[in-house]
This record gives structure tokens, C-alpha cells and sequence, in this order.
């Protein structure tokens, strides 16, 4: 099995129900470097303006692959939320339920990323000021290549002074 350049943990942005306010749901998606990597800490991450940061989670023995993203239609009149949650297939046979809210439905699984996930693209609603905001209305990841793993391991081979 080939090897991903980045083990990574995810970690979601939620707007908990507003009851009688306007809800968001879900708004932000960071993908947090775990090892292997250059720079520890936050390698991605897409917020909209409201909620609070879900605990990590993480593929136990292997890499995020693939996705599900579960999002409320338009409600017409109604408070319109669009991506409410998300789920992530682990290389190892693990789903990982993200920590967001229950309307709407799960779409398709995404294609598996062979040698993993390693970024993400997002698209945020902003702020409607009086309107119908909605935050998050979806995503892309981005997989792996074997580019980036052949560039990590000339990384590793070169000595401290090849560095810039």
C-alpha cells in the first residue's frame, strides 16, 4: 500500500442550533498535520464567520481517503443551512462521523485518493448581514500524488544547508 505524505487530522467548525436564530451549521474545515511534516501544526484550513472547533479526529492506522458531505436543501422560506456535517473514509476501513449537525442527507462518497487526502478547497458563503446565511456550501479535497511523495523523500535526503 503506498504511503501518504501527510497523516492528518481533521477538525470541524460548527455553529451549534440557534433554536430561534439563523444557523449555519457547519463553517470551517482544518486539516491539522500530525507527523511527517515540515511544519506541525495547521497545514489547511477554510472558515466561515461563526462556530466553535469540533475535538480532532483521526484515521487510527491510516489516512483520510475519500469523503461524504451531508447537506440540507434549500428550505425556500425556511433558514437554509447547506453542508451540516461530514464523513471521512480512513485507508484502513475506518469512517470517521464529523462532530456537525444532523438536517439534510449524505451525498455520494467522493473517488478514493489513493495516496490520500493532502488539501482542501472550499466554498464560504460570507455574512448576508440581515439575510439567510449559510457559511459553508461546499467542498473539494485534494488528493495526494506521487509527486509529492517522491519530492518528501528527495526533502529527506538532502542535508540542513540545501535549505533556503
Amino acid at each position: 500500500m503506498a504511503k501518504s505524505p501527510l497523516q492528518l487530522t481533521v477538525s470541524l467548525q460548527v455553529e451549534r442550533s440557534q433554536s430561534i436564530g439563523d444557523d449555519t451549521a457547519l463553517n470551517g474545515i482544518a486539516l491539522i498535520c500530525k507527523q511527517r511534516s515540515p511544519m506541525p501544526g495547521i497545514y489547511v484550513r477554510s472558515t466561515g464567520p461563526y462556530g466553535d472547533w469540533t475535538p480532532n479526529q483521526y484515521c487510527p492506522r491510516g489516512r483520510l481517503d475519500a469523503f461524504q458531505l451531508r447537506v440540507e436543501p434549500p428550505q425556500g422560506l425556511g433558514d437554509d443551512t447547506a453542508a451540516n456535517n461530514i464523513r471521512f473514509h480512513c485507508s484502513d476501513g475506518h469512517t470517521l462521523e464529523g462532530k456537525g449537525l444532523s438536517w439534510g442527507q449524505y451525498g455520494a462518497w467522493s473517488p478514493t485518493c489513493p495516496l490520500g487526502i493532502c488539501g482542501l478547497q472550499t466554498k464560504i458563503e460570507g455574512k448576508q448581514g440581515a439575510g439567510d446565511d449559510t457559511a459553508l456550501n461546499d467542498v473539494k479535497f485534494i488528493c495526494c500524488n506521487r509527486l509529492m511523495e517522491e519530492e518528501e523523500e528527495e526533502d529527506q535526503k538532502m542535508e540542513p544547508k540545501d535549505y533556503y
